[in-house]
């Protein structure tokens, strides 16, 4: 079970169009997870709904958090838009003794490793350039100028996945639901996270 003083820390991260998010929806089926809703200055999409991945902020808000010293990470993405993650959600992570899943990107993620370094870090793998333009394409959100744009950024940031715990490839999404769950499973059965209930246990076999 997760630690009530210290929540296991999950980011997953993915070029756009990994199919990140989905993914994520997998690891919080998992009981004791909790969401970790990012901060963002870009205007929701069509079928998003404020609160649910993300809450919709101003420059101005957003930059007051900043001077607040309220987020976790954050960073500006493709040089126009802001993202955050408000430690708050890390407080209430701990509060109620879940595990905390963050969906952030290879820059707020490095900002993240260096912060909290026992965190548990996934990286999500499109099956190939082809397939993930594909996939962008298919999503009927985005002009050709940000489809280049994306591309070129997963491009750059399919050279971070060294820098991540594990990789899941995202070619089959039954498999690699799977393996999101069963990496988090693996991660709550380390010896360091259950050496306390372990250690109570053996008081019960007299030391």
């Amino acid at each position: 079970m997760p630690s009530h003083s210290s929540p296991l820390v999950v980011i997953v991260s993915g070029p756009s169009g990994s199919g990140k998010s989905t993914l994520v929806e997998k690891i919080l089926e998992m009981p004791g997870t909790l969401f970790s809703i990012s901060c963002t200055t870009r205007p929701p999409r069509s079928a998003e709904t404020p609160g649910k991945w993300y809450d919709f902020v101003t420059e101005s808000e957003f930059q007051r958090m900043v001077q607040e010293d309220a987020f976790l990470e954050y960073a500006r993405v493709f040089g126009k838009h802001w993202y955050g993650t408000p430690r708050k959600w890390l407080e209430r992570a701990r509060q109620s003794g879940r595990d905390l899943v963050l969906e952030i990107d290879v820059q707020g993620a490095a900002q993240v490793m260096e912060k909290l370094p026992g965190s548990l870090a996934i990286f999500i793998v499109p099956p190939s350039r082809q397939e993930l333009e594909h996939r962008i394409r298919a999503r009927g959100q985005d002009s050709e100028e940000e489809i280049a744009r994306r591309l070129d950024r997963a491009r750059q940031e399919m050279h971070s996945f060294a820098k991540y715990d594990y990789v899941v490839v995202n070619d089959d999404l039954e498999r690699a639901g799977r393996e999101v769950q069963a990496i988090l499973t693996a991660a709550r059965c380390g010896r360091d996270r259950m050496s306390a209930p372990v250690r109570s246990i053996l008081d019960s076999f007299g030391g």
